[in-house]
């Protein structure tokens, strides 16, 4: 008994009409930078980037993005920069100004280096992406490989995953510095902001000399604060106790 013949036949001559040629395409492009959609034709993108602190710089992440979405042949359509915002707040300048344009579909797909750049919390870092996904744009972590396109489900697990991650790493380091403040204070180590050292008598009389508390703090070099909170407990230290504390 042998093997049947087999005959195959091409996909055009199925379907009854010629395929068309890369060339013939809107954009001839190849598929690996137009992954997502249809052939991903002038796809926009949007850079954010974040730092935690003033002293920090974003040039290497900005960097990175630009350099993958140029391999990628995507346009940039704007870069979104938040300098001293922590990643577990809700609301940031810059991430609000993101949200704001992606519901305007200003660009389809939003580029981040890391996905704690994103957002340190979990919950508030799935809501942000599930916006975007609501909105139709794509998000991407390129540094770790994630992408929210509908053809990668294995992407979409690893979000959650490092998601998960982020906000367990954050939480480390809160246990860390509360236990190293806990430590210092056992130490006798007076923590925050010294104290200012001013004349807190000659603040007294130029207030009695009708300056007001803005003139004050000009005049002697300090904060508005440091004046009034001066005046006042000097105020309060002349009254004798039985008129400080009224009887009921």
């Amino acid at each position: 008994m042998g093997w049947p013949s087999l005959r195959f036949h091409r996909i055009t001559d199925a379907v009854g009409r010629p395929a068309a040629h890369p060339s013939n395409r809107r954009d001839d492009r190849d598929a690996w930078r137009c992954t997502g959609d249809a052939w991903g034709c002038g796809v926009k993108s949007a850079i954010y980037a974040r730092v935690s602190t003033a002293d920090q710089d974003c040039g290497m992440q900005l960097r990175e993005l630009r350099e993958y979405a140029q391999r990628r042949g995507w346009t940039v359509a704007g870069e979104y920069v938040d300098t001293g915002w922590s990643g577990a707040k809700t609301s940031r300048p810059q991430f609000d100004r993101l949200m704001q344009d992606a519901s305007k579909r200003n660009f389809d797909a939003v580029l981040v280096y890391k996905l704690d750049r994103f957002g340190r919390s979990v919950r508030n870092c799935l809501d942000g992406i599930e916006a975007l996904r609501a909105h139709g744009v794509r998000f991407l972590a390129v540094s770790q490989n994630i992408d929210t396109d509908e053809h990668n489900p294995t992407s979409r697990l690893m979000l959650h995953i490092l998601a998960a991650v982020a906000e367990f790493e954050r939480e480390l380091i809160r246990e860390r510095v509360c236990a190293g403040v806990k430590n210092a204070r056992q130490k006798g180590k007076r923590l925050g902001r010294p104290k200012a050292v001013f004349d807190r008598q000659r603040a007294v009389e130029l207030r009695q000399q009708g300056r007001s508390f803005p003139e004050i703090a000009r005049e002697l070099g300090i904060g508005l604060g440091t004046v009034v909170r001066a005046i006042n407990g000097q105020r309060l230290s002349k009254i004798p106790p039985q008129q400080a504390v009224p009887s009921a």
